[in-house]
């Protein structure tokens, strides 16, 4: 049977507009960003631009673990306006800026936002749609959004500075960021999860991250996005390079083969519901891993015009089958109550891989060559995925796990709705903490790392 499309969910279709409102948006000052770093750097537009996509990845990198540490003590919906609301004023002083430096400090505070919203807003869309399949197509109408966004967002910022300069493409995607939170406010949101972990500081920012590290299937696709990052910066950085020194050719065609590299995303995320009943997410993910590997390789070949096409267009196709399903991987890897937690770990993790891999591949291309790079590249991402094949474990003998706790006390917010808090007092329906033991047990359940279970099965 055909799952229902996820837009005939309010909230979710609330979301989904919410998202490509901000997304374009932000395409919007993507272009603004760069002709005014160009009115401020001139030559050294570049520079100021590689610079500011640094700080973005610190910002991603570093604070959004910080963040997800701490989300869990504001109500979700408050905190997505919060974070629409302060990227709006952001937004909206960078056009008065003067000095080099302003853009620097503006674009980390703007991605210091962006990454306390993103990974919430990705961990939200599974406590809205139950349904597995729907979630599934959720995922790839979320990529379809984004292939979009950077496709038809410089479009639509070229039609825009017919008539505005590049301050009103910042104004344009403030009043986007604003009407997104209007959209959050409006949207009904599931009641928020009972949070059962608590500690210092320490523990509370790093929670995300070591259980990540100690779920196996997410350590195998933390390796696969290394691999994944590799070639997804060889397109970005070096699209460019590959065009004017190698092809001989006009700046137009670089936009041609980046909406080749798109098309092939986009063609993935439609299939994706119908590919995903036939493949579980694991093999789908390791599938266009391999297909990345291949094309890295048929790019080391002479440059031929034709055969690039070709060659970005199974990129795309390669990018969109790794990524789409991570969505999936981290959701039935942690618990509802932990999940913002684990999306926080995923999002910042892959964009740790991200920002090696924008400094290799610009480096390695300057200093080797283009053909040296995406051999080498293709022969690292086989090795990120011989990695993955050896610890990511069987998916279908893991839906329940045999597991045996061992006598313990301790002290947290909890319920008695599940076989771990099993004794009498007067608060029995109720969220409370008090000091209390849990009996040495052997049992069966889907297996999340959490507060009650701190490694991984043997």
């Amino acid at each position: 049977m055909t799952a229902r499309s996820p837009l005939q969910n309010k909230s979710f279709r609330q979301l989904f507009i919410a998202q490509i409102i901000a997304l374009v948006g932000t395409g919007f000052s993507t272009i603004a960003l760069a002709l005014l770093a160009y009115d401020l750097a001139l030559n050294e537009a570049g520079r100021v631009l590689g610079i500011a996509l640094a700080i973005k990845m610190v910002a991603y990198v570093f604070f959004a673990p910080i963040i997800g540490g701490f989300v869990h003590r504001l109500p979700r919906k408050l905190f997505l306006i919060l974070m629409d609301v302060f990227r709006a004023i952001v937004v909206l002083m960078i056009p008065f800026i003067s000095e080099i430096w302003h853009i620097y400090v503006l674009i980390f505070v703007l991605n210091l936002f962006s990454a306390g919203f993103k990974p919430v807003f990705q961990a939200l869309i599974p406590d809205i749609l139950n349904d597995e399949k729907q979630y599934a197509k959720a995922l790839a109408y979320s990529r379809v959004a984004y292939d979009l966004e950077n496709i038809l967002s410089p479009t639509f910022a070229a039609i825009a500075l017919l008539y505005l300069n590049y301050a009103g493409l910042f104004m344009i995607n403030s009043l986007a960021f604003l009407i997104s939170a209007i959209i959050v406010f409006g949207t009904l949101f599931p009641s928020d999860k009972i949070i059962e972990r608590s500690g210092n500081i320490v523990e509370e920012v790093s929670f995300g991250i070591r259980s990540y590290m100690k779920t196996p299937r997410l350590r195998a696709l933390f390796i696969l996005y290394f691999g994944i990052a590799l070639a997804s910066s060889m397109i970005i950085v070096n699209t460019v390079i590959y065009v004017k020194d190698y092809l001989y050719l006009s700046d137009s065609t670089v936009a041609v083969l980046m909406g080749a590299s798109g098309l092939g995303s986009m063609l993935i995320a439609f299939i994706y519901p119908s590919l995903n009943e036939k493949m579980i997410d694991k093999y789908i993910t390791q599938f266009g891993v391999l297909i990345l590997a291949l094309v890295m390789f048929l790019m080391s070949y002479e440059p031929i015009y034709l055969f690039s096409l070709l060659v970005w267009f199974l990129t795309g196709i390669g990018l969109s089958l790794s990524q789409i399903p991570s969505g999936k991987i981290v959701n039935m890897s942690s618990s509802p109550s932990d999940r913002a937690a684990y999306f926080t770990a995923q999002f910042s993790l892959s964009h740790l891989s991200w920002f090696f891999g924008y400094l290799l591949a610009g480096q390695l291309v300057f200093i080797f060559g283009f053909s040296f790079t995406a051999t080498l590249f293709s022969m690292i991402v086989i090795v990120c995925l011989l990695f993955s094949l050896l610890i990511w474990p069987n998916e279908e003998n893991n839906k329940q796990m045999l597991h045996t706790h061992e006598r313990f006390t301790h002290s947290h917010t909890h319920s008695h709705e599940d076989d771990h808090h099993e004794h009498d007092h007067d608060s029995d329906n109720e969220e409370h903490s008090h000091d209390h033991e849990h009996i040495a047990v052997t049992h069966e359940h889907k297996f999340f790392i959490d507060i009650h279970h701190q490694s991984w099965p043997k």
